[in-house]
């Protein structure tokens, strides 16, 4: 059995990195109007999202330079 080429590995998790990060901008954005509201709670909650976004975003990338 042939060993499998990373580049087409590598494309598609660049692909999904990117749209990832992208949805990661629009998440932090929602939260914004939040900001100093009685619904702090909101805030927290989706800046958890986010960086929950952020640390599979950095995971991707990790997984992108390993197979390269």
């Amino acid at each position: 059995m042939p060993s499998p080429d990373p580049t087409s590995a590598v494309n598609e998790l660049s692909v999904i990195a990117d749209t990832i990060d992208r949805q990661r901008e629009r998440v932090g954005a929602i939260a914004e109007p939040f900001l100093g509201t009685e619904r702090e709670d909101v805030v927290t909650t989706v800046h958890e999202a986010e960086r929950q976004l952020l640390m599979a975003s950095r995971a991707l990338q990790r997984a992108i330079r390993t197979l390269r």
